[in-house]
């Protein structure tokens, strides 16, 4: 419910402008805590990754190593495959601290090394480019998101369409990988791919303030985290392929 104010005086921390959706029934204080740890989480992360990312492209023999040997490229497929690994026990341990952050931590840095490796061949205009639109698409759609929830829309619907998406979006990409179609391929690929992390941006965003639990704190960071990550992973690829 909304919260009165009372003496008819607007309490600026309990009152109507800190709740975050209409007929809110949980209390204001609790969820923007839990958001502003989730962002917290999302921020520390997408720090390592930079630093991660910075590091294997300024410094070359990793990607030499990790390319040209029989036993880098073993290590550049454990790193890949990692992050998939780890989310398993992450389910079971998410509200196991401090193993969830461990685990989280381990999940971080192997996907950074993926995302510098990638980096490694693009030139750093490219970088920069995709860098720069990430930030203000995730900053805009986090606030068009934040102002929907205030004026009462739902974005819970999202759900199966996204999902129908990624499919057709991974269908599409190993056919891309089975039968090379292109340059325009490509870039086509990378508009689909933007185009639905960007609708789920909007989705996370709407279930971390209604939806998820205060023990789901995990989970929230790295829905919203990979969300950022496959947005400017997929803006790389279309600048890749337009600069290319």
């Amino acid at each position: 419910m909304w919260n009165q104010p009372q003496f008819g005086k607007t309490d600026l921390e309990t009152g109507p402008s800190r709740t975050l959706y209409p007929m809110m029934l949980e209390s204001p204080e609790l969820r923007w805590s839990f958001i502003r740890k989730i962002y917290s989480i999302v921020a520390v992360q997408l720090l390592l990754t930079v630093a991660v990312g910075a590091i294997v492209v300024s410094y070359h023999p990793i990607v030499t190593f990790l390319t040209t040997t029989s036993g880098g490229l073993a290590c550049y497929i454990l790193l890949i495959i990692t992050p998939f690994i780890t989310l398993c026990p992450l389910y079971y341990y998410h509200q196991r601290h401090p193993v969830n952050y461990i685990l989280l931590g381990i999940f971080t840095v192997s996907l950074a090394f993926a995302v510098g490796l990638t980096c490694a061949f693009t030139s750093g205009k490219v970088i920069l480019e995709a860098v720069i639109l990430t930030a203000v698409v995730v900053v805009s759609l986090t606030l068009f998101t934040f102002w929907a929830a205030k004026k009462g829309y739902d974005f819970n619907f999202l759900g199966p369409f996204l999902f129908g998406a990624i499919m057709v979006l991974f269908i599409f990409a190993l056919i891309q990988i089975l039968f090379p179609l292109g340059r325009i391929s490509v870039m086509i690929y990378g508009c689909l791919a933007a185009i639905i992390f960007c609708g789920y941006i909007v989705y996370d965003t709407d279930n971390l303030i209604k939806r998820y639990t205060y023990d789901e704190y995990i989970w929230a960071a790295v829905a919203l985290y990979l969300d950022i990550i496959n947005l400017f992973m997929a803006l790389l690829t279309i600048f890749r392929a337009a600069d290319s």
